[in-house]
């Protein structure tokens, strides 16, 4: 059996949210772990439900948020998908000696896309 992707989703606002759930939902191989509507309660969350995934919001598209650095240097097992609702940006962050990025097409497939293929680069390690 496939290990599941398990996913926390900390993306304002409330619709953009709703959206990310709804794309994961039918998913057999994501597991949604939590909801997370608070910035503030993201590292409270990642810490209880060690998600593989977490998807927060993109307020300035090109611009890294500083959750992002945070989180990643507390967790840096943990991958991080920032979505820009506003201006349809996608943008997939991981941590090796550095924080990298790789923009990722704005749609369900490209959502889904950057989940599975990190997925598939940790297994090989």
């Amino acid at each position: 059996m496939e290990k599941t992707i398990r996913v926390l989703v900390a993306n304002r606002p409330q619709l953009m949210r709703e959206t990310i759930l709804t794309t994961f939902a039918d998913q057999p191989d994501i597991e949604i772990v939590g909801e997370v509507a608070d910035e503030s309660e993201i590292f409270e969350n990642v810490k209880k439900t060690m998600p593989n995934f977490v998807v927060i919001a993109l307020d300035h598209p090109g611009q890294r948020p500083r959750i992002c650095d945070d989180l990643l240097r507390e967790h840096p097992e943990v991958r991080v998908i920032a979505v820009a609702p506003a201006n349809n940006y996608v943008v997939y962050y991981w941590a090796s000696l550095d924080i990298h990025s790789s923009n990722v097409e704005a749609s369900e497939e490209g959502l889904l896309s950057a989940l599975r293929s990190s997925m598939v680069t940790n297994r090989a390690n």
